[in-house]
Formats: structure tokens, C-alpha cells, sequence
């Protein structure tokens, strides 16, 4: 067992974590909880929504305050990903990509004139997103037919891409396309496309069963031109750019889990409390308080791994099993927490006139997206053979 794998968790927050953690959650009850039910029905994120979480210092929180960002943590990140989770999964996730996917990628392997040109944006305006997942190409990842071709003066992309998170607010995609598929994996490169260059289009959006207000869009490449010098990190080396942002961004889900998940119990404590049946609140049957304490037991056990792989993370230690665990185990805790809550409201659960069934919504893409369950469980069991 590593050094890593032996420390025990972090959860004490310091004041200023504690502040901003507090800062994050009375902006979602205040500025998301009004607009849940609106951007879910329609399917849309409320464009008014989207400078507020700009004001707030949401979309560059590890940003260098030099870029106009908040100069925080990675951990952070992932609080403000958890308490807006707790109101609203699609929010949480524009949020989550953006700071863990994109704007991590960005500080880690960008040029200085890179870094120069597009993170004040990112911090203060532009929305990004993060473009791998093909047709073909979901959990074999570097399966990718997104094809690049040097023209001399510039790049030329064709090919297209799928369930593109972001995808209709986005002003920067970071894309990643195999220049050389010859080589296979080794010929991928990550490159950077702006929402107006010339033979790009952003494609449908998928009408989804959660995170309904969260644009998840096929991008469409028809001879689309790339300046030359709009590669992150270098060329043939955007496997690498993959790998090692999806190993942090898959913590970044664990948080919206976590945020989710702690919704969906919250609610249910409340109702059980005041529904009445056989003359008393039914928080007052021994059955409901076993499964009350299941629920919290579990949330908490998630939160614990989520926070640790966030630690390490921003440690500089080894993260990648913890993140994985992280990701395999709060995905599944949010579904069953959110599933026993629809239990706990009874019919009631089962209609949208209460909040539960679209925590349950919202939580399933959690074992699908930033790598599936299988491929965590894939992950873990590698490491530990290894």
C-alpha cells in the first residue's frame, strides 16, 4: 500500500473553505432553486443564469487571479460543484467542465501566449468545453475517426462528435483529433476551436432523461481550419492531455454526485417530518429512521472519498485510484439515496410536483459519463495488480 493510499481522509475545512462553501450554496438557493423546474421542462439553461456564475467567480475558480480568476483550489472546485449539485445537477456540471475539464487543461499544458489569450475569457466570459467522446468511441476513447490534417499554415479538421457537454453555451472547444492515424493513440492532439471558425457547427443537443438543461450537442467538422498555433500541449501528446484531465475531472463528478445525492436526502428528511400517516409523522416510525440513517451513512462515505481524491489531487500525490473509487462509489450512493427518497415520499415521489424524481434523473448519468463504472472498477483493479 502507498504512502497515498494510507492517509486517511481530510474533511476539516478551513475558514475560508467554510466561507466560500456557504458563499456557494445561498447563491444556488437564491439565484438556481427559483429556476430548477423552468430549465428542466424546457430543457434550456436560463441565459440570465450564466453571468451570474461569472459574478460570482464560479467558471475560473482555479484560475490565477492574474487571468482574472479566484486563484483557488482544486478542492474548491469540486465544494462549489457539491452545493450546486444539491440544487441543480445541469448547473453543476456547466460548472464542473468548465473548471475541471477545460480551464484545468488550459493551466496545465498551455503555451504562455495560450494562457495569455483564452483564461481571462474562460474566467470572465467564455464558456468551454470539452470535446473527446465520438460515435465510435466512448469508452475505447482513443478510438477517434475526428481526423486532422497539416496544411502548412494551418489545420484542417473533418469528422464529427457526440454528448459534447456544453456544447450550445460554448465559445472554446478543446478538441482532440488523431493527426496521424498511423500511429494510433500516439497520433492524437489536442486542439483548440473556437465556436466561430469557419467549417465548424455545433450539431442537435440530446433530449436527455436528467441534466435536461445541460446542452449536450454533436459537433460537426466540414473542413474546419485551426490556426497553426492552436494546440494544447504538443502534438501527438493529446492522449496524455486525456487521460490525466478525465482522472480529475472524474472527482469533479464524484462532487456533483455528492451535491445531488445530498439533495435528494435532504428533501426527504423534510417531508418525512411533517407527512402524517396513522396518526403521526411517519419520521416517527423506526422503519423510516433505518432508512433515514442508511442514506446518510452513505453520503457521508461518499463525501469522504470524494474530498480525500481532491486532497491528494491538489497534494501533488498520487489521486488516480482514489479518484476512480471516488466516482464508482458516490455514482452508485447517488442513485440509491435518490431512489430511496422517491421511496420515502411514496406517490408523491413519483410526480414532478415534488423535487425527488429529478434528483433520481440527474443522478444516473453520474455511472455513464467521464469514464463508466465498469471502467472505474477497470481503473481500480489494474492499480491494484499492478
Amino acid at each position: 500500500m502507498s504512502d497515498a493510499m494510507a492517509r486517511p481522509a481530510v474533511t476539516t475545512l478551513s475558514e475560508d473553505e467554510l466561507a466560500f462553501r456557504d458563499a456557494v450554496r445561498e447563491f444556488a438557493e437564491g439565484e438556481i432553486k427559483p429556476l430548477v423546474v423552468k430549465m428542466d421542462e424546457e430543457a434550456q439553461m436560463d441565459s440570465a443564469l450564466i453571468p451570474k456564475l461569472f459574478e460570482m467567480g464560479l467558471m475560473g475558480i482555479e484560475s490565477p487571479e492574474q487571468y482574472g480568476g479566484a486563484g483557488g483550489t482544486f478542492f474548491m472546485a469540486c465544494l462549489a460543484i457539491e452545493q450546486l449539485g444539491r440544487v441543480d445537477g445541469s448547473v453543476s456540471v456547466l460548472v464542473d467542465v468548465q473548471n475541471t475539464l477545460v480551464t484545468n487543461a488550459f493551466i496545465r499544458w498551455g503555451t504562455d501566449a495560450i494562457k495569455q489569450k483564452y483564461m481571462p475569457k474562460l474566467a470572465r466570459e467564455w464558456i468551454g468545453a470539452y470535446a473527446l467522446s465520438e460515435s465510435t468511441s466512448g469508452s475505447d476513447a482513443f478510438a477517434l475517426k475526428l481526423r486532422a490534417e497539416d496544411k502548412g499554415d494551418k489545420w484542417v479538421l473533418n469528422g464529427s462528435k457526440l454528448w459534447i457537454t456544453n456544447g450550445n453555451e460554448a465559445s472554446v472547444f478543446l478538441v482532440f483529433a488523431n493527426m496521424n492515424p498511423a500511429a494510433g493513440y500516439k497520433g492524437i492532439t489536442a486542439f483548440i476551436v473556437e465556436k466561430g471558425y469557419k467549417g465548424f457547427t455545433v450539431g442537435k443537443k440530446e433530449d436527455k432523461v436528467g441534466i435536461r438543461a445541460s446542452s449536450t450537442c454533436e459537433l460537426l467538422f466540414e473542413n474546419c481550419e485551426v490556426p497553426k498555433e492552436n494546440i494544447l500541449g504538443e502534438v501527438g501528446k493529446g492522449y496524455k492531455i486525456a487521460i490525466e484531465t478525465l482522472n480529475e475531472g472524474r472527482i469533479g463528478i464524484g462532487a456533483q454526485m455528492i451535491g445531488i445525492a445530498q439533495g435528494a436526502y435532504d428533501a426527504a428528511r423534510d417531508y418525512v417530518k411533517g407527512r402524517e400517516q396513522f396518526g403521526k409523522p411517519i419520521a416517527q416510525f423506526q422503519g423510516i429512521q433505518f432508512q433515514l440513517a442508511e442514506m446518510r451513512t452513505q453520503l457521508e462515505a461518499a463525501r469522504l472519498m470524494v474530498y480525500n481524491a481532491a486532497r491528494l489531487k491538489d497534494a501533488g500525490e498520487d489521486f488516480i485510484e482514489q479518484a476512480a473509487m471516488a466516482k464508482l462509489f458516490s455514482s452508485r450512493t447517488a442513485e440509491k439515496i435518490c431512489s430511496m427518497a422517491i421511496d420515502l415520499f411514496g406517490g408523491n415521489g413519483f410526480t414532478r410536483e415534488y423535487p425527488v424524481e429529478k434528483f433520481w434523473r440527474d443522478a444516473k448519468i453520474g455511472q455513464i459519463y467521464e469514464g463508466t463504472s465498469n471502467m472505474q472498477l477497470q481503473t481500480i483493479a489494474k492499480m491494484e495488480l499492478s
